[in-house]
C-alpha cells in the first residue's frame, strides 16, 4: 500500500468543485440563488456559447461589503448559517458556502459589487482560486458576477460538456425554474445577444407562467389554492383534456425551491385518476409551503430533492387541492349549437335565462355553423386507401354486428370481391420480348388474379375487422394494421414525400423536449419533418410527410419529443424508427372510429396480401387466423 498524504489545497478544491459545478447550468443556478437570497428585484442572466465561455449575472440586491468580498470566496464561508440549529430550519436557497469557492476554482471570475450605504463599489478578480485583483469600482447597489472560460484549467472536464445549444438550453431551464419560483422578481435571460426571456416581476404567477411557458400552456390551466394541516398548496394545474404524453411540464416548488418530489407527483396524478387516459400525464406549476423545520433541504448535492418529516400532510394537501380545482371547473363544456329544426342535432344545455316572449318573437335564432376545434390548416393530400372507393364492392349499408342501441343486429349479405372469368383458350400472339419492368407488372397482375377472394363479414366492437378467405376466419386489428401500413410507407418514402407547409406551425414544448428535438434535426429531416428553432421553447414546423397530412402536427411533434427524451439519443436508426413509430401511431385510424365497408375491405386485402404487415411497430399482432378445423373443434363437430 502506498503512503498516505494530504492533497494540495488546489487539488482538493478541484475535487470539491466537481460536486457543485458540473456544467454552466450549475454555475448559473448557484449564482442566481444567491441573488434571490440577497433580496434582488431584478436579475439579468447573460451567456455566450452555452455559458462555457461567458456568464454574466447582474442583480440589484443588497450587495457585499468590501471587507467581506475575499472571505466570500473561501470554502464554507456563508452568511446564512451560523450554528447547528440553523440547519434544522433552512429558509434560504443557499446555505453551504461552497458555490463561490467551487466556481472560482475552475473558472476566471470577476465580481463588481456595492453594498447599501457604501459610496464606492468593489472590483474583485480571482482565477483558478487565486486572487488577482482587488480595487475600487463605480457601480450601483447590487452585484455583477462575470464567469469566463469555465473548466479552462481542467481540460478533461470539457469533453463531458455537450453542444453549445444543449448547454444553453440547460441554463435556460434553470433560469425558467428560478423565475417560476419567484414571480415577484423580474428575470431577464440573454443568450448570444438575444433576449429569450423577460418576466414582469409583478408577483402574479400566471403572468410569469405566460412569459416562461407560453400563452397556449397558460390558457389551459386551472388555479389551485388550498391549505390543510399546516401545508399550503398554490399554483396551477392543466385541464384534463390538456394533459401531455410525459411529465416534463410538471414543476414543483417547496418553500420557493425547485425540487423533484415523488410525493407531489403521485398526489397530483392520483387526483386526475378517472379523468385522463392511460399514458397521459398532467402538467402543473405548484408551490408547496410548510414550516421550515418540517422539511430537510440538505439531502442532495444539488439540493434538487428534499425530505419531509411527515409526507402524509403534504400528500393530502396536494391531492385535495388539485382535486378541488378539477371538480370546481364546469363539468360540461358550454357551447352554442344552433341548427335548422329539420336536422336532429344534440344540444348542450346552458344556464342562460330565457328571453322575454316579445323578444323571442321578434328576434329569430340565427343559423350559425357548429363551432369546431381549431386545427392546423390542411392542404391537398395524396389519396390514401381510406379515401379510395372500391369499385367492385357493391354499395351496401354500414356493416356492423350491433345496431345503435347496442342490440345484436343482422348483418346484410357480405361483400365479395369478384374477378372476371378467364377465357377457356387464350389466343397466341407473337409479341416482342418485354422489358423487365413490363415483366414485373405482368407477374404482379398474374399474382393478383390468382389470389383467393376475400369476403367481408363485418366489424366487431368498431375495432376488429372480420373477413373470410377460403376456409379461414381472419380477425384484424384495424388500428394496428393501419399503423404498420403507414410505418412501412414512411420508411419507404418519407423524405421524398415531404410536404412544404404554406403556413408553418409553431409548437411550444418543454425545455427538455426542445433540446431533444434540436439534437434530432437530421433524423427528423430524414423522416420528412423539417423543424427549426423558433426561440424560447418553441420550434417551427416547415414541412411534414404528405402521407400524414391528416394528423395533428402539434400532437405528433410533442409525442416525438417525449419519445426522444426517454429513448437512446445516440443510436441514429433507433431514433429514426421512433419518429416513424410515433408519426404512424398518431395518424392511424383509431379503435372506435367509424369506417366504411370499402375501407375495411381494402385494409383487409392489404394485410392478407402483404407479408410485411404482420405486427404493428410496437410488436403487437395485426391479424389472427382461425381455421375451419379449429372452429369445428370448438363446436364439437370433429374430435
Amino acid at each position: 500500500m502506498k503512503a498516505i498524504h494530504v492533497l494540495d489545497k488546489h487539488v482538493a478544491e478541484l475535487i470539491a468543485a466537481g460536486e457543485v459545478v458540473e456544467r454552466p447550468a450549475s454555475v448559473v443556478k448557484e449564482l442566481v440563488e444567491n441573488t434571490l437570497d440577497a433580496g434582488a428585484r431584478h436579475v439579468t442572466v447573460e451567456i455566450r456559447d452555452g455559458g462555457v465561455s461567458y456568464i454574466r449575472i447582474t442583480d440589484d440586491g443588497c450587495g457585499i461589503h468590501r471587507e467581506d468580498v475575499p472571505t466570500a470566496f473561501l470554502r464554507h464561508a456563508t452568511s446564512k448559517v451560523r450554528s447547528e440549529d440553523d440547519l434544522e430550519r433552512i429558509g434560504t436557497l443557499g446555505f453551504r458556502g461552497e458555490a463561490l469557492a467551487s466556481i472560482s476554482a475552475v473558472a476566471k471570475v470577476e465580481l463588481i459589487t456595492c453594498a447599501a450605504g457604501e459610496l464606492v463599489g468593489t472590483r474583485y478578480v480571482i482565477h483558478g482560486g487565486e486572487e488577482v485583483l482587488l480595487e475600487d469600482a463605480g457601480c450601483a447597489q447590487g452585484s455583477t458576477f462575470i464567469v469566463e472560460d469555465l473548466f479552462y484549467n481542467i481540460p478533461a472536464r470539457m469533453k463531458f460538456l455537450k453542444k453549445d445549444v444543449s448547454e444553453g438550453n440547460a441554463v435556460a431551464g434553470v433560469v425558467e425554474r428560478l423565475a417560476l419560483s419567484h414571480p415577484e422578481v423580474s428575470v431577464r435571460f440573454i443568450r448570444n445577444g438575444r433576449t429569450e426571456l423577460q418576466t414582469p416581476g409583478d408577483g402574479q404567477l400566471l403572468s410569469c407562467i405566460h412569459a416562461v411557458l407560453g400563452k397556449p400552456f397558460a390558457s389551459s390551466l386551472l388555479p389551485v389554492k388550498y391549505s390543510m394541516g399546516g401545508v399550503t398548496v398554490s399554483g396551477y394545474v392543466c385541464k384534463p383534456e390538456s394533459c401531455r404524453p410525459n411529465r416534463t411540464m410538471q414543476h414543483y416548488f417547496v418553500n420557493d425551491r425547485y425540487v423533484k418530489t415523488q410525493t407531489g407527483m403521485i398526489a397530483v396524478e392520483r387526483a386526475y385518476k378517472g379523468m385522463i387516459m392511460a399514458g397521459r400525464f398532467p402538467a402543473c406549476v405548484l408551490s408547496i409551503h410548510l414550516p421550515f423545520e418540517t422539511v430537510d433541504a440538505n439531502v442532495h448535492p444539488a439540493k434538487i430533492e428534499v425530505r419531509f418529516v411527515n409526507e402524509k400532510p403534504v400528500f393530502d394537501a396536494v391531492y385535495y387541492g388539485v382535486r378541488s380545482a378539477l371538480e370546481a371547473r364546469p363539468s360540461i363544456q358550454q357551447v352554442s349549437l344552433t341548427q335548422p329544426e329539420a336536422k336532429s342535432v344534440p344540444t348542450v344545455k346552458t344556464a342562460v335565462p330565457p328571453a322575454p316572449p316579445a323578444e323571442r318573437e321578434t328576434k329569430p335564432i340565427p343559423e350559425t355553423p357548429v363551432p369546431r376545434r381549431a386545427t392546423t390548416p390542411s392542404y391537398p393530400k395524396a389519396p390514401s386507401f381510406l379515401d379510395l372507393a372500391v369499385d367492385d364492392v357493391p354499395a351496401a349499408p354500414a356493416i356492423s354486428l350491433h345496431d345503435d342501441t347496442g342490440k345484436q343486429a343482422v348483418s346484410p349479405p357480405p361483400a365479395v370481391v369478384k374477378k372476371p372469368a378467364e377465357p377457356a383458350v387464350k389466343p397466341v400472339i407473337d409479341e416482342p420480348t418485354p422489358a423487365p419492368a413490363t415483366v414485373e407488372v405482368k407477374q404482379q397482375t398474374v399474382m393478383e388474379e390468382t389470389r383467393p377472394p376475400i369476403r367481408l363479414i363485418g366489424e366487431l366492437l368498431t375495432t376488429y375487422i372480420l373477413v373470410q378467405m377460403e376456409e379461414s376466419l381472419f380477425i384484424i386489428d384495424k388500428h394496428a394494421a393501419h399503423e404498420r401500413l403507414l410505418y412501412n410507407q414512411l420508411k419507404a418514402q418519407a423524405q421524398t414525400d415531404e410536404q412544404l407547409l404554406l403556413a408553418p406551425v409553431t409548437v411550444t414544448v418543454s425545455r427538455e423536449e426542445h433540446t431533444a428535438l434540436l439534437e434530432a434535426l437530421p433524423e427528423l429531416k430524414q423522416a420528412g419533418i423539417t423543424l427549426e428553432d423558433f426561440g424560447g421553447t418553441s420550434v417551427l414546423v416547415r414541412s411534414f410527410p404528405l402521407i400524414l397530412s391528416g394528423a395533428d402536427i402539434e400532437d405528433t411533434i410533442r409525442e416525438i419529443a417525449g419519445g426522444l427524451i426517454g429513448g437512446n439519443r445516440e443510436v441514429q436508426m433507433a431514433k429514426l424508427d421512433w419518429i416513424y413509430h410515433s408519426s404512424a401511431c398518431r395518424a392511424a385510424i383509431k379503435a372506435g372510429d367509424n369506417s366504411r365497408p370499402a375501407e375495411l375491405l381494402d385494409l383487409a386485402e392489404k394485410v392478407l396480401w402483404d407479408d410485411a404487415i404482420r405486427y404493428c411497430p410496437h410488436g403487437r399482432p395485426v391479424c389472427v387466423e382461425m381455421t375451419r378445423k379449429e372452429l369445428e373443434k370448438q363446436f364439437g363437430r370433429i374430435v
